[in-house]
């Protein structure tokens, strides 16, 4: 793992304009990435037809897209967006999954944290995406927790200092931000 601090200073460095520290940059986060694509992937069902490098490849496409002018803070909020956006490059696969197979058979999304939250079926992708979207009209906060933790695969102790919550707050947002999403999952799965 490359050092918090050259990476942090190699995002400050692309966000000022400096191409060669994109250049840089982009090898020394590949295995943390891939590491996080893997985990996606693995969590999902087998079938999952997309591999690590396509998900990064995509991910990678959104960050370095014409319209997106990110101000990095560090390394820790760059991975917080890569999760992100791996998050809607997956539930974009799935939508097209979707429209693409008759009857709309959906992939069961068994991330295994996320199957705690709704223990009598497996939700898939897109009912979790629905539900994060609809906590986030809630509660922002405590979706963006949610988010880290379960897509980003980030610690209590990370999502702490990326979004400058002490550790106890973090806790109750997840027991809290579980909870509301359990609920939501659960009556969606009664409709």
């Amino acid at each position: 793992m490359e050092s918090a601090a050259s990476v942090t200073q190699l995002l400050f460095r692309w966000g000022q304009g400096d191409r060669v520290a994109l250049e840089e940059l982009a090898p020394r986060v590949q295995r943390e990435l891939r590491s996080l694509a893997r985990a996606y992937l693995k969590r999902g069902r087998a079938q999952q037809t997309l591999q690590p490098t396509i998900l990064i490849n995509e991910a990678w496409l959104r960050l370095l897209g014409p319209s997106t002018t990110i101000q990095w803070e560090n390394r820790t909020h760059f991975f917080g967006i890569a999760a992100r956006l791996m998050r809607i490059v997956l539930v974009d696969h799935a939508r097209t999954r979707r429209a693409v197979k008759r009857g709309g058979g959906l992939e069961a999304l068994t991330l295994e944290q996320i199957t705690v939250l709704c223990p009598d079926s497996t939700p898939n992708i897109l009912e979790v995406n629905e539900a994060l979207d609809q906590l986030a009209t809630v509660d922002e906060r405590k979706a963006k927790v949610i988010e880290l933790r379960y897509f980003g695969g980030m610690s209590r102790e990370e999502i702490a200092a990326a979004l400058g919550l002490t550790l106890a707050t973090v806790k109750r947002d997840l027991r809290l931000g579980e909870a509301w999403l359990r609920r939501f999952l659960a009556r969606e799965s009664v409709v």
